[in-house]
């Protein structure tokens, strides 16, 4: 049997896990399983991922793309190193190295996958995700909604009705999804959310108010400075994670900067009542959410028999103590909020095997889907009135088909704009399609239909066809999001296993040695930097930083031309390495 995984590609952390003697389980490789989705370039020109490059991302950050998965669906291209990449291409390493970690645990080639998604990705950011598995050597023969995959992991074995609310805020997105399970069936009732709200808001916020700490308290005057936002960012993460189990959090940071030649160290006191007025506003947009997914699926809070939390931001105390004040119960968190998602999508993953034919995954559409037409809103006349022909919380797959009439004898063609959205003028709506379909000459009147067919992975495919001849166009919406011709997607494909298998046979040594190289750096400093960067995966967690502040700090000496400087911090550096072992 042809082995599926499960892999959850989130915006932070992405794991990928399998079906190992009737239980789901996350592949790990000498780690917990949780997989940096970080990508970036090293000073050798090769490619890294996860936790390497998640190390590189202080040091480098213009070498290092992270959160990709928040720019998925759009045509940005982003910088890394000496060229830009387009996002499925990033997420195309992550997928890569997922697949790589899979097929050594499970010692067999792995080639399909069961990938997750928010629930309130659009159209575009799914088709993103697949195109993405594709340059990755991955068949996608599912893409399911990430809250759906949690309920599958905390009920695959409940055989009792319930009625479930999954929570489910990461890093870069939110969902929150009612879900019915009876009888092995997993219904979603209502699915509603937010694209850009996470974790990483919260970063940001916290390590804005450190950069108004150092520009105005420590006189410190490069805010635009791309080390120091890497750095106050990497200690606003971990300020947050801290205060999630404790009132107070404490953030140091060595030579921070410097004023004038004084060198500025960073420390500040920040307490979980500021952290939490800072994103007050946040927590409570996800909670109008929650009401909206309650009225959406008809259910009173006392309906909900269970809530679960998915994604590592519900470790923020107050979000328990918000649901557990509207819904008088306490949420759950047994499975790691982090993998219960994978877990889900291994669990689905094996469902597609075969391994499990009892269960049924009723998904949702989170969007209605429409056209634009001649019509009236509100009694006023209007070229835009939008047309639902496939409704928010529609059960997938589904299609469906709606008549509609040429307007004068010997209409040429029409314009068939394709919309998502829930405003009754479709201009207020998303444009992801836009067809002309040339017609054959005919009176006033004559009908066409148009089909709208969304599977199960939320693709939206629509054909339209003139009743009178039988003439018809087909097209597949996800073509509509991106330039990504056949010809483009074939040299991109080219340009990552090139990168990829140059990785493979990595030149040896440490990724900053050229740049030691660039600095006339002395061997014996450099050989304690190439030493430093091999131990820093395996470090805890605060000699790591100290580590990285210490690397950083010996390049600004020698590149000052203070060696003695880079001697004393090289013994400092010397004496922590010896201490890991």
């Amino acid at each position: 049997m042809e082995p599926i995984v499960g892999i959850d590609l989130g915006t932070t952390n992405s794991e990928v896990a399998y079906i190992i003697n009737e239980n789901a389980e996350v592949l790990t490789d000498r780690d917990n399983g949780i997989f940096p989705s970080c990508v970036g370039i090293d000073a050798r020109g090769g490619i890294i991922v996860g936790a390497e490059a998640r190390n590189q991302a202080v040091l480098a950050p213009e070498r290092t793309v992270m959160s990709v998965k928040r720019l998925m669906g759009t045509d940005t291209e982003i910088p890394m190193g000496e060229n830009r990449y387009r996002p499925q291409e990033i997420s195309a390493f992550i997928l890569k190295a997922l697949k790589a970690r899979a097929e050594k645990v499970l010692g067999r080639a792995v080639s399909k996958a069961v990938i997750t998604v928010p629930a309130y990705f659009t159209d575009a950011q799914r088709h993103a995700t697949r195109e993405a598995g594709r340059l990755a050597d991955l068949e996608v023969v599912r893409i399911i909604n990430e809250p759906t995959a949690a309920a599958l992991a905390y009920e695959s074995t409940q055989a009792e009705p319930r009625r479930i609310l999954i929570y489910d805020l990461g890093g870069g997105t939110f969902d929150v999804s009612i879900v019915k399970i009876e009888q092995g069936v997993v219904e979603v009732l209502a699915s509603t959310g937010d694209n850009h709200l996470g974790g990483d808001d919260f970063d940001q916020k916290i390590a804005d108010r450190l950069m108004e700490y150092c520009t105005g308290e420590l006189k410190l005057t490069d805010r635009d400075d791309p080390v120091l936002k890497a750095r106050l960012k990497r200690a606003a993460e971990g300020a947050k994670i801290e205060l999630s189990s404790a009132p107070y959090a404490r953030i140091e940071e060595d030579h921070i900067g410097k004023r004038g030649s004084k060198v500025v160290h960073l420390s500040y006191e920040l307490s979980r009542n500021d952290f939490e007025e800072m994103i007050e506003d946040d927590l409570a947009r996800t909670m109008e959410s929650v009401n909206k997914a309650l009225k959406d699926s008809e259910s009173l809070p006392s309906a909900i028999d269970k809530i679960i939390l998915v994604g590592g931001s519900t470790r923020i105390p107050r979000i328990s103590e918000m649901l557990e004040e509207k819904f008088q119960r306490m949420p759950h968190g047994e499975i790691d909020p982090d993998l219960c998602v994978a877990l889900g999508a291994a669990i689905q993953a094996g469902r597609e095997m075969g391994l499990d034919s009892s269960g049924i995954l009723l998904d949702i559409t989170p969007y209605t889907f429409g056209t634009s037409a001649l019509g009236e809103v509100n009694g006023v006349p209007t070229h835009h009135q939008f047309v639902p022909l496939i409704r928010r919380n529609t059960k997938l797959p589904t299609a469906r088909t709606e008549a509609f009439y040429t307007v004068y004898d010997d209409q040429e063609a029409v314009e068939i704009n394709v919309y998502q959205g829930e405003e009754p003028i479709a201009l207020d709506n998303v444009r992801i399609g836009n067809y002309r379909f040339e017609l054959t000459k005919a009176p006033q009147g004559s009908i066409i239909l148009l089909n709208y067919d969304l599977d199960l992975n939320g693709i939206l495919k629509i054909q339209a066809v003139e009743k009178k001849t039988g003439r018809k166009i087909n097209a597949v919406i996800e073509n509509a999001f991106s330039e990504f011709s056949e010809e483009a997607f074939s040299e991109s494909k080219e340009r990552i296993a090139a990168l990829w298998a140059e990785d493979e046979e990595p030149a040896a040594g440490f990724s900053e040695e050229i740049e030691a190289d660039k600095l006339n750096m002395p061997e014996d400093i450099a050989e304690t930097l190439n030493l430093a960067k091999s131990k820093l995966d395996g470090a805890p967690e605060e000699d790591r930083d100290e580590m990285i502040n210490l690397m950083e700090d010996i390049r600004d000496s020698v590149q000052s031309g203070n060696l003695e400087e880079a001697k004393r911090q090289q013994a400092e550096l010397d004496d922590i390495l010896f201490y890991i072992g």
